[in-house]
């Protein structure tokens, strides 16, 4: 018989059960996490970017950028035509335009004046008026006054035709628009109801912006029209003269010139609606630069 040694509770124990290791510790300390943990929140912002608001503000435009901007808006305008011959350099086809310089305001102002179309035109009411006997008069003895008929007749008419129209695009265009500080520049709407448009064309006879952006009556163009007037009483004949006929001649001008805003406001709308096609090459598209007083009419 063989006998078992009789062992101890303890041993027992030690025999029957697993030997479990310690607890580990933590590899970092409480600082190393913290560290670890702003990294994780710095990698995750970095993954996620933020949205940037947009920048509403364009940024003002220096001086010798105005000056750039303006010329190029001007070279456009001096290269518009309506039907590629009637000029529209004194037009704001599209959008908003800076304002010009006295020494740009001249320039547009005499280049609109030679423009072959001007001689065309004062050839056309030339022979218009040589065909109407216009400032001319034959009195009870049969004695003519004032223009006669024949090549000397024609040239004087062709000569104060001419006469009129530059000096109305040089005072009413450039002069005064520099005094004043007025653009005498049609700014043109191109949308609205028909009403809108109509009136709008016909009050820039009267109305127009001043350099700096806002609006206000047009003293340019009228007083510059009754300037022109006033200055053809040095070269029409004697019964052409007088302060009445200069104040109705310049009215007359003027009426004329609310003609002109009129065409100029609808041609592009009247072409488009004949040939059925986008508004014409020979009107400048709209300019992109942004006016520093904005697009109002």
């Amino acid at each position: 018989m063989v006998f078992s040694p009789v062992l101890s509770a303890q041993e027992t124990a030690r025999l029957t059960l697993p030997t479990l290791p310690d607890a580990p510790r933590p590899q970092i300390d409480l600082a190393s996490s913290n560290d670890t943990d702003v990294q994780t929140s710095s990698s995750s912002q970095q993954a996620t970017p933020q949205a940037i608001p947009p920048d509403t503000q364009q940024k003002p435009l220096t001086d010798a950028e105005k000056r750039a901007q303006s010329e190029s808006q001007l070279q456009q305008e001096l290269h518009q035509r309506m039907a590629g011959v009637v000029p529209n350099f004194n037009a704001v086809l599209g959008g908003t335009a800076l304002p010009l310089s006295p020494s740009q305001k001249m320039r547009a102002a005499f280049r609109s004046a030679i423009d072959p179309y001007q001689f065309g035109l004062a050839l056309v009411t030339s022979g218009y008026g040589q065909a109407t006997d216009s400032h001319s008069s034959i009195d009870s003895t049969g004695f003519r006054h004032g223009y006669e008929q024949g090549f000397v007749g024609f040239s004087k008419r062709y000569g104060a035709n001419f006469a009129d129209q530059f000096d109305g695009t040089i005072i009413g265009n450039g002069i005064f628009p520099i005094l004043l500080h007025q653009d005498s520049r049609y700014y043109r709407m191109g949308t609205g109801s028909f009403k809108k448009r109509f009136f709008y064309s016909l009050s820039t006879t009267v109305r127009c912006r001043g350099d700096n952006g806002k609006w206000q009556p047009n003293y340019s163009n009228v007083l510059g029209n009754i300037a022109a007037g006033g200055i053809s009483n040095l070269y029409y004949p004697q019964a052409d003269r007088g302060f009445g006929l200069t104040i109705e001649q310049g009215m007359t001008v003027t009426a004329e010139g609310a003609f002109g805003a009129l065409l100029i406001e609808f041609y592009p709308d009247i072409r488009k609606h004949i040939h059925g096609k986008r508004p014409p090459a020979d009107i400048a598209p709209p300019s992109a630069a942004v006016s520093p007083y904005g697009t109002g009419y």
